[in-house]
C-alpha cells in the first residue's frame, strides 16, 4: 500500500523549529499495530492519521510508543495539510477525534485550532517530583496523566535540566513545567513526557489546554502569548473562551512524499 505522507513543523514560522509532525492520509484506519509501527518508524513526537469522512476527517494520533487522546500540534499540521494541499479552496476543516470535534481555521497566514480546556487540581508538592526536576516548584497541580509544576521565574524553566528517567518513574510520568513570562511573553513552559515515549516535546498544544486556564485565572487575561522554551522553541497565541482554548500558530512544510506499508 502506497500512502501520501507530509511532515511539517508546527507553531513556528521557519523550518527546523517548532514541533515536527507527520500526517498520513488513509482511505480507512488499518490495524492499530500498523499505525503504531509507522509512528515508531517516523520517530517524531506525533504521527497523525487522517481518513476523509464526508466534508470532515477522522483523526488519530500516535507517538512512537502509544496512541494519545489529544495532540494539538499534529492537529494544526493536519489542518494545514487539508487547507493547503488536499482542499486548498477551504478556509476551515473539522476533525472527529477521541477528544470530540476539533476545528482548524486559516487566519491571515496562520492557523487557529479549537481545543477543550483542561482543569487541573492543586496537590501537595511530591518529593519525587522535586528530586526529578532538581528544583522545588512553588505550586503543583495534577490531572489523571500529568503534573503541572509552577516555578518562580522564566529562567528557571529555560535552564531546567531534569532527570527524565526519574520523571518516567513518577506515578504521573508526564510533567508540564511553567513560569510567568518575562515581558515578551505572558507564559513560558516546557513539557517532559517520557510516559508517552517523548523525553521532551518541543511545542505542545495539549499542554496549553491546561496552561491557558491556569494563567488566565492568575493574570485576569483571557488572551495570552505563550512560549515553549524547548531547544527548538515555539510560540502560541492563546485565547480562553469558556470551556475551550483557541491556539494560533504558523506551520512550515518540510517533506511531502509517500510511504510503502
Amino acid at each position: 500500500m502506497r500512502l501520501p505522507i507530509f511532515q511539517l513543523d508546527a507553531f513556528t514560522t521557519r523550518r527546523f523549529a517548532g514541533n515536527p509532525a507527520a500526517v498520513v492520509l488513509l482511505d480507512a484506519f488499518p490495524d492499530d499495530a500498523l499505525m503504531q509501527a509507522v509512528a515508531a518508524e517516523n520517530n517524531l513526537a506525533e504521527t497523525a492519521f487522517l481518513v476523509p469522512s464526508g466534508d470532515r476527517y477522522r483523526l488519530r494520533w500516535f507517538t512512537p510508543t502509544v496512541e494519545v487522546p489529544l495532540c494539538g500540534h499534529a492537529t494544526l499540521a493536519s489542518g494545514a495539510v487539508v487547507l493547503e494541499r488536499l482542499e486548498p479552496g477551504r478556509e476551515r476543516v473539522a476533525f472527529d477525534t477521541a477528544s470530540g470535534a476539533l476545528t482548524v481555521t486559516r487566519e491571515e497566514g496562520r492557523y487557529a485550532i479549537d481545543l477543550p480546556a483542561r482543569a487541573m487540581e492543586r496537590v501537595p508538592v511530591p518529593e519525587a517530583l522535586t528530586a526529578a526536576l532538581g528544583v522545588a516548584p512553588v505550586e503543583v497541580l495534577a490531572d489523571d496523566g500529568n503534573y503541572l509544576a509552577v516555578l518562580a521565574a522564566p529562567d528557571d524553566v529555560r535552564t531546567l535540566t531534569p532527570d527524565v528517567a526519574a520523571i518516567a518513574r513518577l506515578d504521573l510520568a508526564n510533567v508540564i513545567v511553567t513560569a510567568p513570562g518575562d515581558g515578551s511573553h505572558d507564559v513560558v513552559s516546557r513539557y517532559f513526557a517520557p510516559g508517552k515515549g517523548i523525553p521532551e516535546d518541543p511545542v505542545t498544544g495539549g499542554a496549553h489546554c491546561a496552561l491557558v486556564p491556569y494563567w488566565a485565572a492568575r493574570t485576569g487575561k483571557d488572551s495570552l502569548l505563550a512560549y515553549q522554551a524547548s531547544p527548538r522553541g515555539g510560540e502560541l497565541d492563546c485565547r480562553l473562551r469558556g470551556g475551550r482554548v483557541e491556539l494560533r500558530g504558523s506551520v512550515a512544510f518540510y517533506l511531502e512524499g509517500h510511504i510503502e506499508i
